[in-house]
Order: C-alpha cells, then structure tokens, then sequence
C-alpha cells in the first residue's frame, strides 16, 4: 500500500509542468531554513499528506512522534503508560525545538504538541505553521482504523474527542495558516497547503525585494 501511494505521488510530480515545478522551488527557497510545520487534532492527516506534501517540494519529511519513539525507545503509547502525559508532553517540546533546528522540511506533529506555549513559540521563530482542519465526522472515521492512540482509551471516545475539539480548535485557530483536511485525494489537500504557502511566502518574498530595492536607492 505505501508503494501504490508513493507511485502516485511520483506520477503527480511528473505530470506537473516545468514552470509549476519552477514555482515550487521558488517556494522552498522562499521557506529558506524554515520548516512547514502541519498542527491540527489527531486523524486530521498531518502524516499522510505530509509526506506527499515534502515529496512535491523535495524536502525531508519528519514525523514528531517517530523521532520521540526513536529517542525514547518506547513508543507513544508505551510511554504514556509508564510515565503519562506531562512527562510525554516536556519530551515532546524537546525534539521539537530540537527538529525546527533542522529545515527546511515538512515536520508533521502530534496532535497536543501546538498547545504547548513553548513550542508555538518555537514554531513561529523557525517554521510557518499550518492547521490541518478537519471535521468530526472525518477525524473518527480515520481514527477508529487505528487502535493505539492514547487520549481515546474512554469508554466514549467520541466524547472525548468532542471535547479534545472544543479544546484544542481555538489554539489550533493561532497558525500561520489554516487548510481544510477533508474526504478527498491527499493531492487535492496537498495543493491547497502549496497554494496558501504561496500566497503567504512569495508575497514576504516581494515585500522583502522591494524592501531591498528602496534601501539600495537611498
């Protein structure tokens, strides 16, 4: 299965025009050492359309939570329950501000790392953050195919995550950038966060050119 998705992202890459492919590494020299740093609740596909989003641009992609296993040598539900969340949640904010040292890339998040004042703080000094925005519906339809995840081991985890929604959306709300996740393609998600990252990064692009160019003639 993930050899068909990567086919696929390979084939959407060729099929793209040489000028496209120009635009996006317009992009990423844009982004500079910045990393793409996708937020949003779990299920909301940060690490499936991460992955097509830094095979497009050509830049590494990163999963938090891998590298938080990889570190820990436990993985995230082992450590929640031999330690529990506030121990996972200071780990977490370490290889975060550990990881944005290392852009560009696309670094994907777990799903509490953003309400961390010290990591949104981290996020906007090294990256532009992007809100994966997706609806109940969509988010428990994903989640239920998984059995491991930690904060929905409740007798009503629909409930609970209601309320993780309830909480989490108004700060999720504070990225640089909100797309809408929904029931379609990854590509078509992809190419919104393309088009929103142009919109933002090219146009601090002109500003700081024209900026250059005022200076220069004084």
């Amino acid at each position: 299965m993930a050899h068909r998705s990567d086919q696929k992202a390979e084939n959407a890459t060729a099929q793209r025009s040489a000028g496209e492919r120009a635009e996006d590494a317009r992009l990423v020299r844009a982004l500079g050492k910045r990393s793409i740093v996708l937020v949003g609740i779990m299920g909301c596909g940060k690490s499936t359309v991460g992955r097509r989003l830094a095979h497009r641009l050509d830049i590494p992609f990163v999963d938090a939570d891998t590298e938080i296993e990889q570190a820990a040598n436990m993985t995230v539900p082992e450590i929640f329950a031999a330690h529990g969340e506030p121990y996972f949640r200071k780990g977490e904010e370490r290889v975060i501000a550990r990881l944005l040292k290392e852009g560009p890339q696309v670094l994907a998040t777990g799903g509490g790392a953003y309400m961390s004042e010290a990591t949104r703080d981290e996020i906007a000094e090294n990256g532009i953050s992007v809100w994966l925005k997706a609806d109940l519906d969509t988010v428990m339809e994903r989640v239920r195919k998984r059995a491991n995840r930690p904060l929905l081991q409740t007798p009503d985890p629909e409930g609970t995550m209601k309320e993780l929604m309830a909480k989490r959306y108004p700060v999720y709300g504070m990225a640089d950038l909100t797309v809408n996740s929904r029931d379609v393609p990854h590509d078509m998600v992809v190419e919104d966060i393309v088009e929103a990252l142009k919109s933002r990064l090219l146009a601090e692009d002109l500003t700081s050119s024209a900026q250059e160019t005022a200076t220069g003639a004084q």
